[in-house]
């Protein structure tokens, strides 16, 4: 006999309903405190700027009341957060559940419970790639055999003697015209860039 857990009645509605509650608990108190930390800063002021040393001590002891409020405010306040991020986590578990529950149940997540036939169809699957890569290894390697078999002609693609005396004669041409343009740079820069 299988007995539920009271997590499995547990709804998401639920416990999003109790993370707003502390939530706006926490605001209660975070608004309080706001509140208590000005009144603290109105009778510190009133504080340095009364005279009579009864009322500075009335004052005084005013405002250490306040900061013990607030100290225990601040720890209810911390409580509550640490209870809703408690929460939250099993807000997410259940968000889990439900979402591995209904991907199991979908026709193509059952066929992943098949371990043997899923190993047997990707070890096929492994073996058909392994062979197709194969033959491209083959190909490539019989490119490369015949592509280093080949050589260059040099009646086609190589420098015959006119070739190399107009290549020397574009250097040559390439330089003149580079020199040109420094001694016109030159010139600008010393006459001050004016042109008559």
């Amino acid at each position: 006999m299988c007995f539920k857990s009271k997590f499995d009645k547990l709804t998401r509605e639920e416990v999003v309903d109790a993370i707003c509650k502390l939530e706006q608990e926490e605001k209660e108190i975070e608004d309080g405190l706001i509140l208590k930390n000005k009144h603290i800063e109105d009778l510190m002021k009133k504080g340095k700027e009364e005279k009579s040393k009864d009322i500075k001590l009335f004052y005084a002891k005013k405002i250490n009341a306040l900061k013990a409020e607030r100290e225990q405010s601040v720890q209810r306040a911390m409580y509550l957060m640490y209870n809703t991020q408690l929460l939250q986590k099993l807000k997410n578990a259940i968000d889990d559940n439900q979402f591995f529950k209904k991907t199991a149940n979908v026709s193509l997540g059952n066929l992943l419970s098949d371990q043997k036939g899923l190993a047997k169809f990707l070890n096929k699957t492994l073996g058909r790639k392994i062979a197709a890569e194969d033959v491209l290894t083959v190909a490539d390697e019989t490119f490369r055999e015949v592509e280093s078999a080949y050589e260059k002609n040099d009646s086609i693609y190589g420098i015959n003697e006119q070739d190399d005396s107009l290549l020397a004669l574009f250097e040559t041409e390439e330089q003149v015209d580079a020199e040109q343009e420094i001694l016109g740079t030159q010139t600008k820069v010393q006459t001050g860039g004016e042109s008559e």
